[in-house]
């Protein structure tokens, strides 16, 4: 189990380090052909990207940090470190996107020069948009193999700058058949998908460190369990997530009220197992109460 884990680890890291070097590359290339060619929306995906590599150290941190093993005031690990990170970078990006809503309101504003830009920043945009999707379909499988929030919010933010680097092409490519404001408003549009990343990867995180948990995988746990032979009922259950883990707790009655210690620790023993093979829990806690006890 530790070299499974100390694998996950490896992977979960590989991908915050390919999310950092494709930014730091994207970032360089997408400012520098903005400000030699003059288009705001790709300057504006550019400024996106310098921000997504500070999200990716912070991602890439928050796994480092979940590695650590349980210690005297952690006893339950340090896996909501990648809660936490992922937390940390939605406010990085909701900053970016507003800096970038507020920046492309004021060129707007007070420039008067309605040039369109150079196509050849449409055509940074869109070969820079299918670089970061193919970064974020590795990334996706990742978080979908090893069960990591990190990694997943991660890879929500690379398809949200590929979408981001896509509208940038559509803006300027509009902007050559004398629509140049159509550049502008499309780095507003940039900026508004932004914070729209921003939200969502903020929603995920507080739900789970608020220990939210949905409410039909509560359901598919309660059948699970009334599977076992000799449980009765499920009186109760309740889950959260912490880091990669998920946590169940559950009270049940048995179909037989006398059974021994013995017994009816082989019948909490089927229900760990089961509801790890089924359902991947790490850990499922059972107290037992007789079916008459209300």
């Amino acid at each position: 189990m530790r070299v499974i884990k100390n694998h996950h680890f490896k992977l979960a890291e590989r991908a915050a380090w390919l999310s950092i070097i494709a930014y730091i590359v994207l970032a360089a290339v997408k400012i520098t052909v903005s400000l030699l060619f003059h288009s705001n929306a790709l300057l504006a995906d550019g400024l996106n990207n310098t921000t997504d590599v500070f999200v990716s150290v912070a991602i890439l941190i928050g796994i480092r940090i979940s590695r650590k093993p349980p210690d005297h005031d952690h006893a339950y690990g340090h896996s909501r470190a990648e809660t936490v990170a992922s937390l940390l970078a939605s406010f990085i990006i909701a900053g970016v996107g507003i800096q970038v809503i507020i920046e492309t309101i004021r060129s707007f504003i007070l420039e008067s020069n309605g040039a369109a830009p150079d196509m050849i920043t449409a055509w940074t945009a869109l070969v820079c948009a299918v670089a970061i999707y193919a970064v974020s379909r590795y990334n996706l499988h990742i978080s979908k193999r090893i069960d990591s929030q990190a990694v997943h919010a991660a890879a929500m933010d690379n398809r949200s700058d590929a979408l981001v680097s896509l509208g940038a092409f559509i803006g300027i490519t509009g902007s050559q058949f004398d629509m140049p404001w159509l550049d502008p408003l499309t780095a507003l549009i940039v900026g508004l998908l932004i914070c729209k990343t921003a939200w969502d990867i903020f929603r995920e995180s507080t739900h789970r460190l608020t220990d939210g948990f949905d409410s039909t995988l509560l359901r598919e746990y309660r059948q699970t369990i009334k599977s076992i032979h000799g449980v009765r009922t499920v009186k109760k259950i309740r889950a959260r997530v912490f880091g990669n883990n998920i946590l169940v707790d559950a009270v049940i009655s048995l179909t037989d009220d006398n059974m021994n210690v013995h017994e009816s620790h082989s019948v909490t023993e089927q229900i760990e197992k089961l509801m790890s093979e089924r359902h991947h829990v790490a850990e499922v806690h059972i107290h037992i109460e007789p079916k008459s006890n209300k």
